[in-house]
């Protein structure tokens, strides 16, 4: 059985905690948890940087609980902690905005509530420390009146109202939960989907990387049938089927090969594909892939990976891709990279942002990557996109999808 860590953070619904310095952000959050997970000190201040626990709450299941800074911070190092909370913005799912009972309603929360609404992010406004206040049903009706938003009411001092907050936060999951599927609506009951997956030096020794297994139990969980292949052996398995497989997905970096090895009538696409639809808004990458053609030698690119791992003599991001794109534009480019949870706030050196499947990090960030890149004017796709336009092979990759084969076929 696999353990309550095991769980990939990328599929984890995150809930971020919000407010002003010591508001008891901290406080709530180990109420809410029923465990002490989070620092809490009478000092303001106390949380400097992010803090990310895995944890599991009853009924919703693995959650990611973010624990911010105070949005008020001040100083230098103050903004620099202000910035680790916006970027922990656009990873939320759900956001609580905690507030202090015995302060006012101010710009700061006015100003997350107006920025979460803009995300289509869920918020709950939570007020603590109520039991130092009197005339309670006063300070909540103007809060209500001046945010335009339910309260919802708790002292992490005495343990009041948290079975509310916890109840208010479970009615939010549906609405703050990816529904995108990965292959299931892809594929009918007892249809076969073939799987080509290199082991190469990259792949993990003992194990299949993420998206290969979230591909293989939406398989199952669609009552279909999984059949796992290495590259070099893909035609063979094909013919060996009584009826053709209803999709082939392959691993984007022997994207070529599998196009060669799959008969026409059957269709193909890859993982990175696959998931940059669960996670991101594919139609913008599709989209994207056009910018490959108007690069010109010097330009700037972006290449950002959303994990972290030790690179490969022939790593796919930093060697592979940066190979393939000038030999197809014909000359040098200018290459940066990014990994792990951060990403430049300014794009506008770039003229194209390739980007990773996205499998580490949840749907809200990667739509967050995506929506910085549109509010400079910079094209993004991503690798598996950007691998099957290099081959000249992206109408076939996108076979799955005919309105999106559509347009690239125009």
């Amino acid at each position: 059985m696999a353990g309550l860590q095991e769980t990939p953070k990328g599929i984890r619904l995150h809930i971020g905690i919000f407010g002003r310095r010591n508001a008891g952000k901290s406080s709530v959050i180990n109420c809410l948890t029923k465990q002490s997970i989070a620092l809490v000190s009478d000092i303001a201040g106390t949380t400097t940087d992010p803090v990310y626990k895995a944890m599991e709450i009853a009924p919703i299941g693995p959650v990611m609980i973010i624990d911010t800074a105070g949005i008020d911070d001040e100083g230098a190092l103050g903004e620099l902690r202000i910035g680790r909370t916006k970027e922990v913005m656009g990873k939320t799912d759900i956001a609580m905005i905690v507030i202090d009972a015995k302060n006012q309603f101010s710009t700061f929360e006015s100003s997350l509530i107006q920025t979460f609404k803009e995300l289509g992010t869920p918020i709950i406004l939570v007020l603590n420390k109520i039991d130092t206040v009197q005339h309670l049903n006063e300070v909540v009706e103007k809060l209500e009146q001046v945010s335009g938003e339910k309260v919802i009411t708790v002292s992490a001092q005495t343990g009041e109202g948290f079975d509310q907050l916890r109840e208010e936060l479970i009615a939010l999951v549906p609405k703050a939960q990816n529904t995108v599927p990965f292959v299931g609506d892809l594929i009918q009951s007892g249809d076969t989907v073939v799987y080509c997956v290199p082991i190469d030096t990259a792949a993990p020794k003992g194990r299949l990387i993420l998206p290969q297994v979230i591909a293989l139990r939406d398989t199952l969980d669609h009552n279909a049938i999984g059949l796992i292949t290495k590259e070099n052996d893909l035609s063979h398995q094909i013919q060996n089927l009584k009826e053709p497989p209803a999709l082939v997905v392959t691993d984007s970096q022997v994207f070529d090969k599998a196009n060669q090895q799959t008969p026409k009538n059957i269709r193909l696409t890859s993982f990175s594909i696959l998931m940059a639809r669960q996670k991101g808004n594919l139609t913008s990458l599709v989209e994207g892939a056009t910018a490959i053609d108007r690069l010109k030698p010097g330009d700037r690119v972006l290449i950002a990976e959303a994990c972290t791992h030790v690179c490969q003599v022939d790593d796919i991001g930093k060697v592979k891709i940066p190979k393939m794109l000038q030999a197809y534009v014909g000359g040098p480019l200018n290459f940066d990279f990014s990994t792990g949870e951060c990403f430049p706030e300014n794009l506008s050196n770039y003229q194209l942002v390739i980007h990773c499947g996205a499998c580490m990090i949840n749907r809200k960030a990667m739509l967050w990557r995506q929506k910085i890149c549109s509010d400079f004017n910079v094209p993004m796709v991503n690798y598996g996109v950007c691998i099957a336009k290099l081959h000249g092979i992206l109408p076939r990759a996108l076979s799955p999808f005919p309105e999106l084969q559509a347009k690239v076929q125009k």
